[in-house]
């Protein structure tokens, strides 16, 4: 749970302060007395912790964004010991979530993670994912760095993917990493960065 420390003169003090630090609604901190000081001018000494779980955070925050779009969704979340949250999502405006090449679910997931990860000390791997779509781009693009290794392996010759973004990469870079025949690395800046499969010297 996130937790500051803070010198205060009363207790309202501690929770104007801690919401403005930790970024946060003063309804979801609770303030714990830990030390008086001083005898005419008093100062707290307090705790600010942070009562609301992460995974919560964001899966109200789907919820309230579906209201606000007028979509009727249902959503799926799962909270692994590693640090992962992920949310499934199922709605029949599958395609307005997703948006074109997964753009509109790429700012969903950026948005949803970066809230998720004000409210927890350690970073959150926050997985989001609309009718499937993630899962079958995964089988999509294992598919694709297999044949392209096997390609690069047979002829020696390096080949460049199209521009991807970090979790599509990440995808690759995972599925090869265990190759003895081929190595990934990612080149380019920006929309430009892509992943180059190169053969290992023999």
């Amino acid at each position: 749970m996130k937790k500051i420390q803070l010198e205060v003169k009363n207790v309202n003090e501690g929770l104007k302060l801690a919401s403005k630090e930790l970024r946060i609604p003063q309804e979801h901190i609770s303030i714990t007395v830990l030390e008086k000081k001083g005898l005419m001018k008093k100062v707290l000494i307090v705790e600010a912790a942070v009562t609301k779980e992460p995974a919560e955070v964001g899966y109200e925050l789907l919820v309230q964004m579906f209201e606000n779009m007028n979509i009727e969704a249902t959503i799926e979340m799962r909270v692994r010991e590693s640090n992962e949250i992920s949310y499934t999502i199922n709605t029949n405006e599958n395609p307005i979530l997703i948006g074109k090449n997964g753009k509109t679910l790429e700012g969903i997931q950026f948005y949803v993670r970066h809230m998720v990860n004000t409210y927890s000390d350690d970073r959150q791997i926050v997985l989001v994912d609309v009718g499937g779509y993630k899962a079958n781009r995964r089988k999509q693009l294992e598919i694709l760095a297999t044949k392209t290794a096997k390609d690069v392996a047979r002829s020696r010759v390096e080949a460049k993917l199209r521009p991807m973004n970090a979790y599509e990469r990440r995808i690759i870079h995972t599925k090869l990493a265990e190759w003895r025949d081929v190595s990934t690395i990612s080149e380019g800046e920006g929309q430009d960065r892509h992943l180059v499969i190169k053969p290992k010297r023999r």
